[in-house]
């Protein structure tokens, strides 16, 4: 299913995550690894549930199956660019991708142009307020509002950005 460098790669990551380095990961490894993240005050159900998502104790290989389990049915990253694609009508690489006060005001003005937020919120599997938010956190627009689908669909296909 992986490639020697991903399961090099995922034991890497296994490896942080086991804060108490017994060999398995449990709420407070995840609880740990938040916390080494910046983040806190996990809730306990959050916890619960992440670790409930395993069929047993996570070794390694549950990890494994469960991050293969994951991936499973993601589409090729041609299929996501030309996904995006569909959005960029003049081949720039990016689009728009807040709607805010200059989208407003372009859309007052009658232009057909939305962002990639509204449609992601409007059509087909919609994303909620709180999922475009953690888009934009992962992957920030530029300056300019434009967000840069081709590094976006490398990432989520392979994992890390591009150079």
């Amino acid at each position: 299913m992986f490639d020697q460098s991903q399961i090099q790669e995922f034991k890497e990551a296994f490896t942080i995550m086991d804060q108490n380095r017994d060999g398995f990961i449990d709420k407070e490894d995840l609880r740990d690894t938040f916390a080494a993240l910046g983040r806190i005050n996990v809730k306990n159900e959050e916890l619960e549930a992440m670790v409930k998502e395993a069929p047993g104790p996570i070794n390694f290989t549950v990890f494994l199956t469960m991050f293969g389990e994951k991936l499973k049915g993601t589409d090729p990253e041609e299929t996501i660019l030309h996904a995006f694609k569909v959005f960029d009508t003049e081949g720039k690489g990016f689009v728009k991708a807040d709607l805010g006060n200059e989208a407003v005001a372009s859309r007052a003005r009658g232009s057909s142009h939305p962002s990639i937020k509204e449609k992601l919120m409007t059509q087909a599997d919609r994303f909620s307020e709180e999922e475009v938010k953690q888009m934009f956190a992962a992957f920030p627009p530029d300056v300019c509002g434009n967000l840069d689908y081709r590094n976006l669909c490398y990432v989520i296909t392979h994992g890390e950005e591009k150079d």
